[in-house]
């Protein structure tokens, strides 16, 4: 097989020659890792036709890297950046605030791709990476990491925009399942409080279950707010008073 795809992630969050595990992390910059954050940049993500996204190249070897930016070219991309020096990457990743990360590694050992991993993972944006050579523990790896796209001894310019598809779709993808989750966990929360507010009432104003929930629906109408942020406030309130 001439290649391999892995599939996790992103905005999600989220590893070089060069630059040490302790150094890396000294010089990488706060990443903001909301939920919003990382819905807003998979909601507003371009399709590739519309040619207009801005694509960073990470690759040491200008050879290669070449190879990526002619097939971006060919296929309409002009906004290309490469990096080529691995020092301060995620710093300077992040300044650049691509949409699309195409990550380039010849001969990966454990450690360069344990810390592209952790770009990926904190970067929160599509990420297709390039290997020349890999494993199944790698491969699983860079799933856990969200890397959208794992190409393992494939890079070849013509096959550069269908990856590029195939890396953005699948981020999108993940995104959305990113936000069912959080969703579903956040309903989950929100029962719980509900529950525990509804004891706290009935308990302390000795009401029925159904009196209690009414009391914690008629104030939430008159604040304007939730249910569950009403029942949160009373779980507070109560163990505050323990």
């Amino acid at each position: 097989m001439r290649a391999s795809l892995g599939v996790r992630s992103c905005l999600s969050p989220p590893p070089t020659a060069g630059c040490t595990h302790a150094n890396w992390r000294d010089n990488a910059p706060s990443i903001p890792e909301s939920q919003d954050a990382g819905r807003a940049f998979s909601s507003s993500l371009q399709p590739t036709g519309s040619r207009s996204l801005k694509i960073v190249i990470v690759d040491e070897s200008p050879i290669r890297a070449a190879i990526l930016e002619e097939g971006l070219r060919d296929a309409g991309f002009e906004d290309v950046e490469r990096l080529g020096e691995m020092h301060n990457l995620l710093k300077r990743i992040y300044a650049i605030d691509p949409d699309v990360i195409l990550i380039d590694i010849e001969n990966p050992s454990r450690d360069i791709l344990e810390q592209m991993f952790q770009v990926s993972r904190a970067v929160r944006r599509p990420v297709a990476m390039f290997v020349d050579q890999s494993d199944a523990a790698s491969i699983e790896a860079s799933v856990d990491a969200g890397v959208s796209a794992y190409i393992v001894d494939g890079l070849r310019k013509e096959r550069i925009k269908s990856i590029l598809d195939l890396c953005i779709s699948r981020f999108k993808a993940f995104s959305r399942l990113q936000d069912e989750l959080a969703r579903v966990k956040s309903d989950l929360e929100g029962r719980k409080s509900i529950d525990r507010a509804k004891g706290i009432l009935m308990k302390s104003k000795n009401l029925t279950e159904d009196q209690a929930y009414a009391a914690m629906r008629s104030a939430a109408m008159r604040e304007n707010k939730k249910i569950a942020e009403i029942a949160r406030a009373i779980v507070t309130a109560a163990e505050l008073l323990k």
